[in-house]
């Protein structure tokens, strides 16, 4: 597996282009921004972008995903407890940004789904708490998981969004602390970090043992 990660927009949200070596399909995950930066990385690599993934509908993570899909018609995928937030811009207006556009046509994702990325396998884990319809794309072979705003390193998502709730983020939290030491983990704001490291680090997760 191979990951780029590009820091995107206004609030710096990472977009990450995964892609298999062995085929050169490739996933973007959260397009928050800048979709011709985004291609031009893809077409660098030359690879060819099958899937669309979004850990979670907040307008930093979903601004570029309609130029996107119309540049590479590839599918687009969001959890169904996020669409009302998607379909309206996913909340931009809150602060004072303009509502970006947003596709039509959506895939809408179950908890346990399987979705293959050439050879890569992505597993769907339902994790509310940032958002109602917050993911993170588990990739187990590769120990790897990309998190969206769920966790961060020394850090976990923020709560006071409509539709936040602590109990239930520190739940999802849980839950990946389940995973091996090993397992990187991609954010969606700041450095990538591990599971091992932010089980014993993370000054949020130590304060909730």
């Amino acid at each position: 597996m191979q990951v780029k990660t590009l820091t995107v927009g206004q609030l710096f949200t990472n977009c990450y282009l995964v892609a298999c070596p062995h085929t050169q399909q490739a996933a973007i995950i959260d397009p928050g921004d800048e979709a011709h930066r985004i291609l031009s990385a893809a077409h660098a690599a030359q690879w060819k972008i099958t899937h669309i993934l979004l850990t979670h509908a907040h307008f930093d993570h979903i601004g570029a995903a309609s130029a996107l899909v119309d540049a590479t018609a590839a599918s687009l995928f969001l959890h169904p407890d996020d669409k009302l937030l998607f379909d309206v811009g996913g909340g931009a207006m809150l602060f004072d940004f303009p509502s970006p556009e947003v596709p039509q046509q959506v895939e809408l994702l179950t908890e346990g789904q399987k979705l293959h990325v050439g050879e890569i396998a992505f597993q769907v884990l339902h994790t509310p708490g940032h958002s109602p319809g917050s993911v993170c794309f588990y990739a187990p072979e590769h120990r790897a998981i990309f998190v969206g705003d769920v966790l961060f390193a020394d850090g976990i998502g923020r709560t006071d969004l409509p539709g936040g709730d602590y109990t239930t983020l520190m739940r999802s939290i849980r839950r990946l602390m389940e995973l091996p030491d090993d397992t990187a983990v991609y954010p969606g704001h700041g450095p990538a970090t591990t599971i091992g490291r932010e089980r014993t680090e993370n000054p949020w997760l130590s304060e909730n043992d």
